[in-house]
């Protein structure tokens, strides 16, 4: 059995779409990187590279790399699951927080689970996503980003 620990984060500015866990969620931000910035999708990926010894997402999808370039998070996801697995590992579980003053999550929470299920080839009961503020305390308290931190087992 092995352990990841992943965790990214992204600033929060106007004009583009906030993507979590591959769901669109209505808000007068996005979060700015090079793919479609979908915080929750990283971490995982980082987690299940860091269990594996594979780097992190950026060495297998490097942010200066244009065919990367607004890039579908849970399909880079899915081409981590594929990495991890030629490597002689399966995916066993995940457990992933958002952190977000806002906008409130609740109501997407079901629907980033069944993404991150399916883009890892998961039962949903192996995929645990929850949501947290930090009492407008720091740069997510602020509204100025959101982040994410994930854990997984791999064997």
């Amino acid at each position: 059995m092995r352990i990841g620990h992943g965790y990214d984060v992204h600033a929060l500015v106007e004009g583009r779409d906030l993507i979590l866990g591959g769901v669109k969620i209505p808000h007068d931000k996005g979060l700015m990187g090079h793919s479609d910035a979908d915080v929750l999708a990283h971490a995982v990926s980082d987690a299940l590279l860091g269990a594996a010894a594979l780097g992190d997402i950026g060495v297998l999808f490097p942010d200066n790399d244009p065919q990367y370039a607004g890039a579908d998070s849970l399909k880079l996801l899915s081409a981590v699951v594929a990495a991890v697995r030629r490597k002689g590992y399966s995916v066993s579980n995940i457990d992933a927080t958002v952190i977000a003053q806002r906008p409130k999550l609740r109501p997407y929470i079901d629907e980033m689970r069944r993404n991150l299920a399916s883009a890892c080839n998961l039962d949903l009961d192996a995929v645990s996503v929850k949501a947290t503020t930090e009492e407008h305390l720091g740069f997510t308290g602020r509204g100025e980003g959101i982040s994410a931190h994930a854990v997984c087992l791999l064997v």
